[in-house]
């Protein structure tokens, strides 16, 4: 189905066209072809489409929605999807003048944004992309189709896009943190004596589940294991659990880490828990609009050396929204592959940061605590706070 609504209604694209312009101006980019789901999810104001939540892969290919956006010209933007789409957008159109719903595999999708960037006139331009979400078979064919263009990666572009949230998003990553500490909450108290890694992990997606989530991961630890995957295990009187899961509401990640004791904890417990929750505090002290990411970075791991714990303690942490991982990017390659290119950037109101400091220790096991921090103009909210101390099994 191919469907030009230009005619019928004033393109309004749901994202700041001001400060994608300012980006792509900065980066010497005339048109953006978008082409991962959290992109296109954004630059579509949250529409993604139910089919392919799971799943990419169909016949001998796979799902690629592409969003075209031409900077400073929003009547040019197309959005590029599956034929099953067609009734999706006469439910609820789509806010892009020209949108073709007929793909079923990439060279097709790459064919119609060929197609359409002839017809805007932007056939040899500076094209971002972004290398890493579009497969090798579609760039061939961007390639062949379009002579002359000169192809940049937009990655950066568009994750400083993404980077301040709006209220609305603000209110879902909220909702996501609460809902999977309640989750790990009520996950923690069902399970006994006995309960298996496997058994609790199944739990908490269902209890992620009812509660409106999408469940993606739980990482779990039972006693003195530093093995986060599902397994026979089974917890014992007086072992420690740490329960770590990424749940998603509405396109949005929720990523929290809650641990829970069998019985009563010990004095050392207690002791161990306060060292990474003093080291927690410390970063959070630092986090405040105009305040520089390395500030909280410094601090945190200022306490983490003077602590008892230090030899076997660790402190990150990362931008996060509708990926586990994005702007502002604080620390580099720790671990996960990444320049901390935003540790000397002030921070922003509106960025949301995951703060995790994880302990192994040698004898009583993981022991972990990770929050959500949404940054404003004088301090931090909190999302999820609940549980951050001992929580009990079998209440």
């Amino acid at each position: 189905m191919n469907i030009n609504a230009s005619e019928t209604r004033p393109a309004v694209p749901p994202f700041d066209m001001a400060k994608l312009d300012r980006l792509m101006e900065e980066a010497d980019i005339d048109v953006i072809v978008a082409t991962s789901k959290h992109n296109t999810q954004y630059l579509m104001g949250g529409y993604k489409f139910i089919f392919f939540v799971a799943m990419d892969a169909i016949g001998h290919s796979r799902y690629l929605p592409v969003v075209v956006y031409e900077r400073g010209a929003p009547d040019h933007a197309a959005y590029l999807g599956n034929r099953m789409e067609g009734g999706e957008h006469q439910n609820n159109p789509f806010w892009t003048p020209t949108v073709h719903t007929a793909t079923w595999g990439t060279i097709d999708a790459a064919a119609l944004a060929v197609e359409h960037l002839k017809k805007i006139g932007k056939a040899a331009t500076r094209i971002g992309i972004e290398p890493a979400f579009l497969p090798s078979d579609a760039r061939d064919a961007l390639a062949a189709g379009l002579k002359g263009a000169r192809f940049v990666d937009a990655t950066h572009t568009l994750e400083r896009l993404r980077a301040i949230k709006t209220p609305d998003e603000l209110a879902k990553l909220r909702t996501a943190s609460e809902l999977i500490t309640e989750a790990m909450n009520a996950t923690i108290a069902g399970a006994r004596e006995g309960s298996t890694k496997t058994e609790i992990i199944e739990q908490l997606r269902r209890e992620e589940t009812t509660r409106g989530l999408h469940f993606e991961y739980c990482l779990l630890t039972l006693g003195s294991s530093h093995n986060r995957a599902a397994s026979p295990q089974a917890w014992g009187k007086g072992e420690v659990l740490s329960i770590d899961s990424g749940g998603n509401y509405h396109g949005y990640i929720g990523d929290l880490c809650r641990m829970g004791v069998l019985g009563e904890p010990d004095g050392e417990l207690e002791d161990l828990l306060s060292e990474v929750d003093a080291i927690q505090h410390k970063a959070f002290a630092r986090v405040q609009a105009g305040a520089f990411g390395r500030e909280m970075i410094e601090a945190a791991e200022a306490e983490l050396k003077a602590s008892p714990s230090a030899g076997f303690t660790d402190f990150f942490c990362h931008g996060m929204g509708l990926i586990s991982h994005e702007a502002p990017f604080l620390m580099t390659n720790h671990p996960v592959a990444y320049e901390g290119i935003d540790a000397d950037r002030p921070l922003e109101a509106g960025m949301v940061l995951s703060v995790e400091t994880t302990m192994l220790h040698p004898k009583r096991g993981f022991i972990k605590l990770e929050d959500t921090l949404a940054v404003t103009e004088t301090g931090y909210e909190m999302f999820g706070s609940t549980g951050r101390g001992w929580n009990r099994g079998g209440a």
